[in-house]
Parts: structure tokens; C-alpha cells; sequence
């Protein structure tokens, strides 16, 4: 994600590296490169000329600062103009009401059916009741879609089979969700492959019928520029509340994510970073801009890991671990955990510095796979007993796994030596001695 803009903004940073005090010819460079970067981002020309005006008349003329160098300064105000330009501020969503009705509209495979699902998913989460309309009555298996992704996450699907009037399915959807006490309807509209009158019609009269609390517009930000140009189209019909940016996680310039708010004047309210449920993100402007310029984003980092693992479930693997009672059943639930949180690389790069260090790195989703074969061709006792695997029980989980004995004796030797740590920690714990230094410890 941004890993080109990220690459190229370095760049142009070190124009001023070396510098001793920022000047109308250093500023020019850089702000040259800058602009030149957006561009090949795929961001709206006036919208980087005027971007990088701004820097240029914000830096030009600043006092450095003993302790900070010209391109720690451009560095900040870069960062302070990128927030703005992403929205500035976090725009929470209004879901009060009996209940509060969120319409979902975009194109044809911009991700509306998923994140509809992905949304309910994070309200539920909050401790509200959702019901979701399945209202595209035109894509084939649209509404098949929908109740699927239902079942997954517990929350209920309206849906009429033989209408063909999605006004209608949505009207007798709200009546069903204010008779049973529904917090929040979600309502996945058909999409098009093309803007037309007669889709941005019936999306129209729907938003009458039902006087939405939320419209969102869904876009996928794959498509740079031509997702922009389609939010103004929707947005001069819909007046929509808010975008949610789909595949943030793949391989996006940015210029959607960068444009969208300057065109349109709405905020950006959620990210799509992955296919899991879980893989929804409020959208933060300052947090996106600090990514952006390589600074990492642990907050968001900490929050996705709250939103996964249970406090309980942390409380007792800890009291695991201390008392050297932890096994591979309790690490590949663990393995579990992780995968939830999203893509790997992503993660990662969520931690200030190690973005840089693996941009050029090609870390898969499937990085696990190894471990979880070996430890699921383990028997129950074995993986509650490590000590029990002899050579022959490692031959057989080799052959089991379909990897080979070096890599799991590899697993057992890690796995061993977390055990040790651990037990190492639970001998200093509360005697109020230094804790010692262990083997990995500089």
C-alpha cells in the first residue's frame, strides 16, 4: 500500500539532506519531486500543483532549528499537508436512529456485498443488533452472497425472493428491522458496470424511501483517477456522507485516497484491508499520513490486535507461559489470532522503521502454512506434551506435514527455546531482581 508514493517522497527529501538551512532553490527540488510523485501516483493534477504550492510557501522562509535539519522540517510540514489533504480529521459514523438506515452504493465489483457484510460485522462489534437488505435483485448470486456472508458473521439478511422492486425490498426490509427492534439496517444496492440514469434513479427513490442516516459510497481504490471521477458522478445525485476505499491492501498508487476529499468534499470513512471480515479500518487521516511517509502506524497496529485477541484469552495464555504450560495447541491458536489481524506485510509495515526495510520483500499470507501443517499432523497429546516427540513421532509428522524432518526439529528447537525464555521470565518475576539478559538481548 503506497509503497511507490512512499519510495518517491523519500526521494525527494533528500534533496535537503545535507542541507544547512532550507532556501528557495533546495525548496523548488524538492517540491518538484514531490509534485512529480503525486502525478505518478495517479493523484489529480491541480490537486498536487496546489498541494505542493502550499509546501512551498509553508517551508520557504522557516527557521531550522538547531536540532532539526531542513529535511526533518519538510519532512513535517509534508506530513501536516498530507493529513489535511486525506481529511484531516476522523469522521465518526451516525448510527443512531429506529434504526439507522446505512445505504451502500458504488459500481458493479467495487465491494458494496462485502463490505455491507464487513460493516455489520464492525457495528455488531460495538455492541449494536444489524440486519443487512440484499436489494440487488440484478447481479446473479447477489442475494445468495449476502446471506452467506450473513451466516458468517450471526446477522440476519432480509431478502424477498420474486420481487424484482428493490424500492420495495428495502421499504418492507426497514418495517422488518423496526418490528424487531433493529439498531442498524445496512442496504446493499445493485451496482453497474457504467454510470447510467436509470441505476442512479433507483438508487435515488431508495434513498427517498428510506432517508438514510448514512450513505456510503464504496470504490474500490484500485482504480486511481476513474474512482474519483465516479464519487463526483454518484455524489452529484446521492449527496453521499462518506466513502469507504476498498483493496487498500494491494498494490494502489494512492491517488483515490489522495484526491477524493479535494473533489468531492467528503471524508473517507473506512478502509477495506483484506478479504477476512475483520479487515475493515476506520480511516485516520494523520495515521495514513505518518504510513505514507514511512513513520509507521502503531496505533492502528495495537488496535487491530484489541479488536482480535480477547483480553481473557491473552490473561490465561500469559499464565501459560509463566508457568511453562504452554503448548502447540495454545501457539497454533495463536497462529489463528494473528492471521485475523490482515495481510502480513501490511502489518509490518505498521511498525515505525520496518516499512523501508521489507518494502522490497515478498512476504506471503501464507507464512504460516509450514507451521500449521506440522503442528496439525501432531497428535492431541503430542501437542499438548511437546516433550513426547521422539525421532520416530518427527518422522511421522514430516511425512504427515509434507515438509521434512530438519523443519520440524527447526520448529521443535524455537519452540523449546520460547519455552526456556519464558521459563527464564517467570524466575524474575515479582523478586524484584533485574531481570537477566537473554540470548537475543543486545
Amino acid at each position: 500500500m503506497f509503497d511507490s508514493l512512499s519510495s518517491k517522497l523519500e526521494k525527494a527529501f533528500k534533496t535537503l539532506k545535507g542541507q544547512g538551512k532550507i532556501s528557495e532553490i533546495n525548496v523548488a527540488e524538492t517540491v518538484k519531486e514531490i509534485r512529480k510523485a503525486l502525478i505518478d501516483a495517479d493523484v489529480n493534477y491541480k490537486i498536487a500543483k496546489q498541494f505542493t504550492d502550499t509546501i512551498r510557501d509553508k517551508a520557504i522562509g522557516q527557521n531550522v532549528l538547531t536540532s532539526v535539519s531542513p529535511g526533518q522540517l519538510m519532512v513535517k510540514i509534508v506530513n501536516d499537508e498530507l493529513t489535511e489533504l486525506l481529511g484531516g480529521q476522523t469522521v465518526d459514523m451516525n448510527t443512531a436512529g429506529n434504526p439507522a438506515v446505512i445505504l451502500m452504493a458504488g459500481l458493479q465489483g467495487s465491494g458494496k456485498t462485502t463490505h455491507s457484510a464487513k460493516l455489520a460485522s464492525y457495528i455488531k462489534k460495538k455492541g449494536k443488533t444489524v440486519m443487512m437488505a440484499a436489494c440487488d435483485v440484478y447481479r446473479p448470486a447477489a442475494i445468495e452472497q449476502l446471506k452467506v456472508l450473513g451466516a458468517q458473521i450471526d446477522v440476519p439478511v432480509f431478502f424477498e425472493e420474486g420481487n424484482k422492486s428493490p424500492v420495495k425490498i428495502a421499504e418492507n426490509a426497514l418495517k422488518a428491522a423496526r418490528e424487531q427492534g433493529i439498531s442498524v439496517l445496512i442496504v446493499d444496492t445493485a451496482g453497474r458496470l457504467s454510470i447510467d440514469e436509470q441505476m442512479m434513479e433507483e438508487i435515488g427513490n431508495i434513498k427517498k424511501a428510506l432517508n438514510p442516516k448514512e450513505i456510503l459510497f464504496v470504490v474500490d481504490s484500485m482504480t486511481g483517477q476513474d474512482a474519483v471521477n465516479t464519487a463526483k458522478a454518484f455524489n452529484d445525485v446521492l449527496d453521499f456522507s462518506g466513502v469507504i476505499l476498498t483493496k487498500l491492501d494491494g498494490d494502489t498508487r494512492g491517488g483515490a485516497a489522495l484526491s477524493i476529499k479535494s473533489i468531492v468534499n467528503k471524508p473517507i470513512k473506512f478502509v477495506g484491508t483484506g478479504e477476512k471480515m475483520e479487515a475493515l479500518d476506520v480511516f485516520h487521516p494523520d495515521r495514513m499520513a505518518q504510513r505514507i511517509l514511512g513513520m509507521g502506524d502503531i496505533v492502528s497496529l495495537v488496535e487491530r490486535a484489541q479488536g482480535v485477541f480477547d483480553e481473557e484469552e491473552a490473561n490465561r495464555i500469559q499464565k501459560k507461559l509463566l508457568k511453562d504450560q504452554f503448548t502447540f495447541q495454545d501457539f497454533l491458536q495463536q497462529i489463528q489470532q494473528i492471521k485475523k489481524m490482515g495481510n502480513l506485510k501490511d502489518l509490518m509495515a505498521m511498525i515505525p522503521g520496518v516499512g523501508k526495510a521489507i518494502k522490497d520483500l515478498d512476504i506471503s499470507d501464507d507464512a504460516f502454512k509450514g507451521i500449521e501443517a506440522i503442528i496439525h499432523s501432531m497428535t492431541p497429546q503430542e501437542r499438548n506434551n511437546p516433550d513426547l516427540i521422539n525421532g520416530s513421532r518427527r518422522k511421522r509428522i514430516a511425512n504427515g506435514s509434507g515438509t521434512d524432518i530438519q523443519q520440524v526439529n527447526q520448529l521443535l528447537k524455537q519452540f523449546e527455546e520460547m519455552r526456556k525464555m519464558m521459563r527464564t521470565m517467570s524466575k524474575f518475576q515479582g523478586t524484584g531482581r533485574a531481570m537477566p539478559k537473554l540470548p537475543f538481548m543486545k
